[in-house]
């Protein structure tokens, strides 16, 4: 480690960013063509969420949640910053960023859970095998939810890089860097 940089992200959310990346993905682009590892990666990135939510609760300083979420007027006020780029720079995450984590973790609860009751009442299988027989308006409804979030997520995925970037040329770091050796400067 350089002395002019401090350690900001442990290994865990390291590992859960990386891995919440590639079972996203996978679990996105097999879809119904891919059952089986579309469902595997499915539960993967539910198990990887309610993992994070326990370590924002635990974790090391800047992975733990009272360090990244800010009332919504703080938001609005570094988003308004950004634009004039002059946002004051976080060591952890912005209150942008912050704010982002919440709707993607939440997004990706309501995707997983949706999915998993969907193969519930479709394939009589999964956790949820016992909505077999439910009427066939709410599986679709359920269809829907499940796709809607899904498709959100990849929004807020788009959003989130497009943050990482402004952020990155407003303040001359690499976060991408950042977020695979956990070091950021000082």
């Amino acid at each position: 480690m350089e002395q002019n940089e401090v350690r900001v992200w442990d290994p865990f959310v390291r590992i859960f960013h990386w891995s919440l990346v590639l079972s996203f993905t996978l679990a996105y682009l097999s879809g119904e063509e891919l059952e089986a590892l579309h469902n595997n990666a499915g539960y993967a990135v539910l198990g990887l969420v309610l993992l994070r939510v326990a370590w924002g609760f635990v974790g090391s300083q800047h992975a733990r949640f009272r360090d990244f979420i800010y009332p919504r007027t703080v938001i609005k006020g570094f988003l308004q910053d950004t634009f004039r780029q002059r946002a004051r720079r976080y060591l952890g995450h912005n209150p942008a960023g912050g704010a982002m984590i919440i709707v993607m973790l939440l997004s990706l609860v309501i995707t997983t859970l949706t999915g998993i009751a969907y193969y519930g009442m479709e394939d009589s299988a999964g956790p949820l095998a016992m909505l077999a027989g439910s009427p066939e308006w709410s599986k679709e409804m359920l269809e829907e939810l499940h796709e809607f979030f899904a498709n959100l997520m990849v929004l807020l995925v788009f959003i989130h890089i497009i943050g990482v970037i402004v952020e990155g040329r407003l303040h001359h770091e690499n976060l991408v860097r950042s977020m695979l050796n956990g070091r950021k400067r000082a």
